[in-house]
């Protein structure tokens, strides 16, 4: 929960070896008001020679005294950490700023370069960034390695200034030959919400130098995940990400595993309290199955994903030799998907390396509707009375072409139309496509959306028929078209595709509340013959095999077409 990436930010935070050059006022709690209350510090930081690092945090400083503070700090050339977090409690808003003015311009004064900056804590908003906005854009910062802003109330407006501010310091000190490099950016507990979020992916994807994020409990959404998401594939170095306690869903899950397949040197992932879900937790696990070598944490506690997603991500940290932990604590298991996900990672040697399953939320229930099966039968019905209507018109034209054959044209007989076909399926307007309908397929079908293509092939497959060679011919010609176009692309989502499939055919459940289609058997009788082509992700079939063994009323009218599927997927299933 959200205790865990607390934690994790304290363990970060307290990440800090200054071993000479140090001065210390740390955890005093002690009131400084007044340039008369730190003469004494004053006369100190001036007779420190070379000072590194100064630490004031624990204690409470008023404008006055941090003047005095900075006035003997326009001296110290040598000058690089600022541990000045938790150092403005009581103090009003309207305070802060210039407190922080002050100390930022003897900074720049002293022509001090800094490799730290820790003003966590300190909870001075919007104006509080302004108050650095002047420092971080100053040749003081172009050396800066660690940002520490944590619980400091930033809120969008804040972000924005922070995110302005980064990117100009970047051009700045490229502009110089000497790059900015930020490796840690920590802002937990800040409200940046997506706007701000959005803002400061803009600034890291500029920078590609990060090794840390940190951005927990900010309000962020898809919109904002995302647009971290492609930042984050800008910064190859990156080995910690910590965004729990967001709010992802499926986009946001779905991008955020598309980031991590392009980054190999990442350790700890902390998406707990994140919302992740089902189809978002199976596409992060595929990122996991292809990438992430040095995995040694992924935590997707409490984000509502169901027992054989569970098992998808369990089965993904197969042969990650440095994992030291995988939390999956707090979902929606059941007591037989928690024994099930045990079991799972006991045969993977593994089974000390599961967190604790004590706070499941035990499985979902299932939502079992009457009106929906009425609706279903409605539709099919509407279906139905389109299509005759379809072929009435052919009719009426057939008739009014006669009428006016003395006076007109007879009329052209209308040409094969794959896009009908797709609208109401049926064996005979399959073969009426003749044998351009692969082709015919291939511009119809968005192959780039892999929603669109997982629907394309359950139409085509709904006519398979074993026992009539030339619909099965032509079925598993036209999907052979299709896929092996769609899964040849670079871009193409192989795992939504998969997601997308799963969910039609009501196997997963899916946040975009999709209806699925009415299963037939020849929608596994097509998918088993696709699983055995070479175009096919092996990656895949450890999800498609994991959700056929699943137990569902409304498939046991193909159960036989199912065995025959489950029997191939572990035949073709690679060897670890």
């Amino acid at each position: 929960m959200a205790t865990d990436s607390v934690a994790q930010l304290a363990d970060s935070l307290a990440k800090t070896q200054v071993t000479e050059g140090e001065l210390s006022y740390k955890g005093q709690g002690r009131k400084f008001d007044n340039a008369q209350s730190v003469e004494e510090m004053v006369k100190e930081i001036q007779e420190f020679k070379g000072l590194q690092a100064l630490r004031l945090e624990g204690n409470t400083y008023g404008v006055e005294a941090a003047q005095a503070i900075a006035k003997a700090l326009e001296t110290k050339s040598e000058f690089k950490y600022c541990y000045w977090s938790d150092m403005f409690t009581g103090r009003l808003r309207s305070e802060i700023p210039p407190a922080l003015n002050s100390l930022g311009a003897a900074l720049m004064t002293a022509g001090a370069r800094l490799t730290v900056l820790d003003l966590s804590d300190n909870a001075f908003g919007p104006d509080g960034v302004k108050g650095i906005e002047k420092l971080l854009k100053s040749t003081a910062c172009h050396t800066l390695q660690e940002l520490r802003l944590n619980n400091c109330g930033m809120g969008i407006g804040g972000g924005k200034i922070l995110a302005a501010a980064l990117t100009e310091c970047y051009k700045q000190s490229s502009a110089q030959g000497t790059p900015l490099g930020l490796k840690v950016f920590i802002a937990g507990r800040n409200r940046l919400e997506n706007d701000g979020a959005t803002a400061l992916a803009q600034a890291f994807q500029l920078m590609g130098s990060l090794e840390e994020v940190h951005v927990p409990q900010n309000g962020i959404n898809h919109p904002g995940v995302t647009a971290l998401a492609t930042a984050m594939q800008h910064n190859p170095q990156l080995r910690v990400l910590n965004l729990n306690d967001n709010t992802f869903t499926k986009k946001g899950a779905i991008a955020m595993a598309q980031a991590l397949k392009h980054l190999r040197s990442v350790q700890v992932i902390n998406f707990g309290d994140c919302l992740v879900r089902s189809e978002g937790a199976i596409a992060i696990a595929e990122a996991v199955t292809e990438g992430l070598p040095i995995l040694k944490e992924l935590n997707l506690s409490f984000g509502e994903i169901t027992g054989v997603a569970a098992l998808l991500v369990a089965q993904s940290v197969e042969g990650k030799a440095t994992l030291e932990k995988l939390d999956l604590n707090g979902n929606c298991l059941g007591q037989e998907g928690c024994d099930a996900l045990r079991e799972v990672m006991d045969g993977l040697n593994m089974g000390d390396l599961l967190g604790s399953l004590s706070d499941d939320e035990g499985e979902p229930e299932e939502e079992e509707d009457d009106d929906d099966d009425d609706d279903d039968d409605d539709e099919d019905d509407d279906e139905e009375e389109e299509e005759d209507d379809y072929e009435e018109d052919d009719d009426v034209e057939e008739e009014d072409s006669s009428v006016n054959q003395v006076s007109s044209p007879p009329s052209v007989p209308r040409p094969p139309d794959a896009s009908s076909f797709l609208c109401f399926p049926s064996p005979d307007k399959l073969l009426k496509l003749g044998t351009k309908r692969a082709l015919f397929f291939e511009q119809q079908v968005d192959v780039a959306d892999a929603g669109k293509t997982a629907e394309a092939f359950l139409k085509i497959s709904s006519v398979y028929n074993e026992e009539d060679e030339d619909v099965k011919s032509a079925v598993l010609d036209s999907i052979d078209a299709i896929l092996r176009k769609a899964f040849a692309s670079p871009s193409f989502q192989g795992y939504n595709f998969v997601s997308s499939l799963l969910v039609m055919l009501g196997l997963l459940k899916s946040e975009d509340k999709v209806k699925p289609v009415r299963v037939v058997p020849g929608h596994f009788q097509a998918l088993e013959y696709v699983v055995r082509q070479d175009y096919f992700p092996q990656d895949h079939i450890a999800v498609l095999e994991a959700f056929m063994s699943r137990r569902i009323q409304a498939l046991e009218s193909c159960s036989s077409a199912r065995n025959i599927l489950k029997t191939t997927l572990e035949q073709v299933r690679p060897e670890n």
